[in-house]
């Protein structure tokens, strides 16, 4: 139950923040629905291909796809105004979806019965990959390769939980690292926390 309220939350962010990028970048109707179900949905199916577990598909994701459908429903109506306000604060929707995600991702490794390894790389796949592919379709650089922390952050989630450092059976620790996670990668947008990279503009 924790865990199916974990990937709805993970799965409404995500969808949404799909459907506002695809809007901003003037996709139509058919577009809008397209990038926000895969926003939704990519990472955990590319996890589940990496980690050679059965795939559930799109269609296979019950309440959680009529979830997202609704969710991009909704969006899909808001004034441009709001598009256009949404899109540049969708760095929100994006950290709840990160967060949601890489736990979820650290909570189904476990429950597998993956290493440390394989709990860290599911917690990266599941909360990175529906930021990536919305990036891609939208032609936009994905944030996980050039803005502030944001890869570390999910991989730390699945760290701290194949560590056995937080019991996520637990509903209280378990929403305890969502929030932990959460507030890391919104501190890390707002202070401008950055990995390094070489700056080949700077003489």
């Amino acid at each position: 139950m924790a865990w199916d309220i974990m990937n709805m939350i993970a799965v409404m962010a995500f969808a949404f923040s799909g459907a506002i990028v695809a809007m901003s970048e003037r996709y139509d109707f058919f577009g809008t629905y397209m990038l926000g179900i895969a926003t939704a949905f990519a990472g955990g199916i590319v996890r589940n291909i990496a980690l050679d577990v059965p795939v559930v598909h799109v269609w296979e994701q019950g309440i959680f796809f009529y979830v997202a459908v609704t969710i991009i429903t909704i969006a899909y109506f808001f004034p441009k105004s709001w598009v256009m306000f949404m899109d540049r604060w969708n760095v929100y929707t994006d950290a709840v979806g990160l967060s949601a995600f890489a736990v979820g991702g650290a909570m189904f490794a476990l429950e597998q019965g993956f290493p440390l390894g394989g709990v860290m790389f599911a917690s990266l796949l599941t909360g990175v990959g529906g930021g990536i592919t919305r990036d891609v379709l939208a032609q936009r650089r994905p944030m996980v390769l050039h803005q502030e922390i944001y890869a570390v952050w999910a991989m730390g989630a699945g760290f701290v939980a194949g560590m056995g450092w937080v019991d996520l059976d637990s509903v209280i620790q378990m929403y305890g690292l969502f929030i932990v996670i959460l507030c890391l990668r919104l501190l890390s947008f707002h202070m401008g926390w950055h990995l390094r990279f070489r700056d080949f503009y700077r003489m």
